[in-house]
């Protein structure tokens, strides 16, 4: 049987993991600016089996509307185009042999659109891994044993007050990737 710190504690590491989550998935939709992130749901046939892009290539954002990847093995660099050009990113890669050059277009007022509403899905998946979390450590609290029901209320009232605060990050990641999508 848990104890209510530990309880706090393991809710807390959950609750953030969830935003952590979240962050990450935000990092990999499209903006108007070039960012590495966009590339790491990219998967690549090598070696027999299917890797991240980032383990067997390296990218870089040298532009705001251009990403590059430098392949390590050079005969990877046309399975990683392909790569590229067949994931659902819209994304067109040249290569000359060595760098593979990705231009990112100027993204339409109907994709932007689009791409918010992706945005608020991904949110809200992550705002329901906070709210199972909250709901299984309050389930818990209820059923701990020799502790007063005042330090049971005291713990119910700091779990929600997490809850709240990872709710707020998670509102505000979207907020500030919103911006970021709309800016033109």
């Amino acid at each position: 049987m848990s104890t209510l710190p530990e309880i706090e504690k393991q809710v807390a590491t959950g609750m953030r993991k969830a935003v952590e989550n979240t962050q990450r998935e935000l990092a990999t939709i499209r903006s108007g600016k070039a960012t590495t992130g966009l590339l790491d749901t990219v998967r690549v046939e090598a070696y027999g089996q299917a890797v991240p892009l980032s383990q067997v290539a390296s990218v870089a954002a040298p532009e705001a509307r251009l990403l590059t990847v430098q392949a390590w093995d050079k005969s990877l660099v046309p399975v990683i185009e392909k790569a590229i050009r067949g994931s659902d990113l819209g994304l067109n890669p040249a290569s000359d042999g060595a760098l593979i050059r990705i231009p990112l277009p100027q993204l339409t007022e109907e994709r932007r659109r689009e791409l918010v509403k992706v945005v608020k899905k991904l949110a809200e998946e992550g705002k329901i891994a906070i709210r199972h979390a909250r709901t299984d450590a309050l389930n818990r609290v209820k059923k701990v044993e020799h502790v007063s029901d005042d330090d049971k209320h005291q713990a119910e009232k700091h779990i929600q007050k997490l809850h709240d605060d990872f709710i707020g990050q998670v509102d505000s990641l979207v907020q500030a990737k919103e911006e970021e999508i709309m800016e033109v």
